[in-house]
């Protein structure tokens, strides 16, 4: 494989509306990240992705967006994106932004003058089709609930497509004329000096034009649109078009969003001809899924969790590097999904910490990751915002659950968990703000935050920076970014165990997936203890007894 730039970098995800908040109106903002960016240096990371910071209604938290050329104002302006790229680049550090172009905002001027003359200029930008037998034109479920379709006022019998909030009107790629809009909106960002970017739900760009109606997968009598994908030909033709257009020419580091690729087809994806520099390994996020709904998702098992792991590295050996997450803006918190809630300590925080920055990847962290912060409580429907939560607490309602175990159920896998404002210190509102926050912090805040764990040799923030170091160690670096992942005794029961094999170094990741103790037998010879997550290891004559929840990285011989 080729060796690229990015491949012994670390990144991090800033979510800016909840990161820190410069002017006290209770949402973060430019200014506060550029206030920060010497914390993440000191932290280790290098690549930074923000979350849409362009023009937006927020129907979706700036998913939806009304001006690609502009920066919305409650983030800042354009010279402090400006003085944010001058900042980063002093630093070293690189700036990718969200690159959001299956969709726009139905406030997007191309979809006010669609919606003014359906079938003139701007109608074709859009997938506008007519109904049939008097109703939507097929039984596809948008990914946030309901139909994909929506009437077009004044025109009874034409609907407009969105697979997402119906405030979010699908681009239509098979028009070249808004694939060369996007390409120059693209093209212009990267000239401002833009590292790159990750790329939102990019493989739903392609649609079955046919718009078949599918089997339900529901009472409702709809099917989720994600499935109709399984008859969409040709994105790659298209992402490839992309690539040469507009990420090729400035060398720009991209990684998509994709969840519904084929394992015969990821190396189209980050392969050496690849349409992306990489992607997001979601294998352990997807696990537990339920089609029914959130509400019936199920808790994640140490097991399951290996498993995926191991599957998705073993897919992608030899082809690319997929960047390793155990969250995002779209996940719950990493250490209330994965850990136990009785058994979510300092220690299991960790353990996970260990696993994720130690597997074949690219490590992504995600703002607070590297404090730990958890999920938080919604006592009522009324505390969350996401539009995805309340679109599933419906249909929790639908399926007979109670207006609080429908708000307990959805609340667990939430969004707005990782939304939830950034933990700076103990002050009022975290440090966040010194006003109200857009959304109510998380009551923990007064035992994790930055300010407590920096420079504590024991904290979850210093381990995480340990981790870091190891990652760009010189005599360690060959052997963890690219040295062959292979697992070690794994079948055994709540356990991740394997071998990073560098061409001089050889290491080896031990985890107890559990709060009983275990032992575990070595044939190799230790050379040194790099990292463990407990003051002492217990080791005596080629055994190992692990403590709950402990994870050793080892040098062997």
């Amino acid at each position: 494989m080729k060796k690229k730039w990015w491949h012994e970098k670390v990144a991090y995800q800033i979510y800016p509306k909840s990161f820190q908040d410069s002017n006290g109106d209770g949402i973060g903002d430019l200014r506060g990240i550029i206030n920060r960016l010497d914390y993440l240096k000191e932290l280790g990371i290098d690549i930074i992705w923000l979350s849409p910071i362009y023009k937006s209604p927020f129907v979706d938290q700036g998913y939806d967006i009304s001006d690609y050329y502009e920066i919305d104002p409650i983030f800042g302006t354009m010279d402090e994106m400006d003085e944010l790229l001058a900042e980063a680049k002093k630093r070293d550090m690189y700036i990718v932004m969200d690159l959001v172009v299956n969709h726009c905002s139905n406030e997007h001027e191309w979809f006010k003058k669609a919606m003014e003359d359906p079938y003139g200029e701007y109608g074709k930008y859009f997938y506008i089709q007519k109904g049939k037998d008097g109703k939507e034109p097929n039984n596809w479920r948008s990914y946030f609930g309901g139909s994909v379709w929506d009437k077009i006022p004044g025109h009874d019998d034409l609907y407009y497509l969105h697979m997402f909030a119906k405030e979010q009107p699908d681009l239509n790629w098979e028009n070249p004329v808004v694939r060369n809009e996007i390409y120059k909106m693209i093209n212009w960002w990267l000239e401002k000096g833009l590292a790159g970017f990750r790329i939102d739900a990019i493989i739903n760009i392609k649609k079955d034009l046919e718009f078949r109606d599918l089997p339900a997968d529901r009472e409702d009598g709809m099917c989720c649109c994600a499935a109709s994908l399984e008859y969409a030909v040709g994105v790659h033709d298209y992402l490839q078009e992309l690539k040469r257009e507009t990420f090729e020419p400035h060398g720009a580091f991209t990684i998509g969003e994709l969840f519904n690729y084929k394992k015969e087809d990821l190396a189209d994806f980050i392969g050496e001809e690849g349409c992306f520099e990489s992607i997001f390994d979601f294998a352990t996020a997807q696990i537990g899924e339920n089609q029914k709904g959130m509400f019936a998702h199920n808790q994640i098992t140490p097991n399951q969790y290996r498993e995926a792991i191991f599957e998705s590295k073993e897919i992608a050996d030899g082809i690319g590097f997929m960047a390793n997450i155990i969250e995002n803006h779209d996940e719950p918190r990493g250490v209330s999904r994965y850990l136990k809630e009785e058994d979510c300590n300092d220690y299991s925080k960790k353990m996970l910490a260990g696993i994720t920055l130690m597997t074949y990847g690219l490590p992504f962290l995600y703002q607070g990751q590297e404090i730990g912060m958890t999920n938080t409580v919604f006592e009522d429907i009324t505390w969350v915002n996401d539009i995805s939560t309340l679109s599933e607490y419906k249909v929790a309602l639908e399926a007979g659950l109670s207006e609080r175990d429908a708000a307990k159920a959805v609340g667990k896998f939430s969004r707005d968990n990782a939304r939830t404002p950034m933990h700076w210190n103990r002050s009022e509102n975290g440090g966040f703000t010194t006003g109200t926050p857009w959304l109510p912090i998380n009551p923990n805040y007064l035992e994790i935050n930055v300010e407590s764990q920096l420079h504590e040799e024991e904290s979850v923030l210093e381990f995480y920076k340990k981790l870091i170091q190891l990652r760009k160690d010189p005599k360690y670096k060959e052997a963890v970014v690219y040295g062959k992942q292979v697992p070690f005794l794994r079948e055994e029961e709540n356990f991740i165990g394997f071998y990073r094999k560098g061409e001089e170094k050889t290491l080896l990741v031990l985890a107890n997936y559990q709060k009983e103790e275990r032992e575990i037998v070595l044939s190799e010879e230790i050379q040194s203890l790099l990292m463990n997550n407990y003051p002492v290891i217990n080791y005596n004559d080629g055994k190992v007894m692990l403590k709950g929840y402990q994870i050793l990285i080892l040098d062997v011989k």
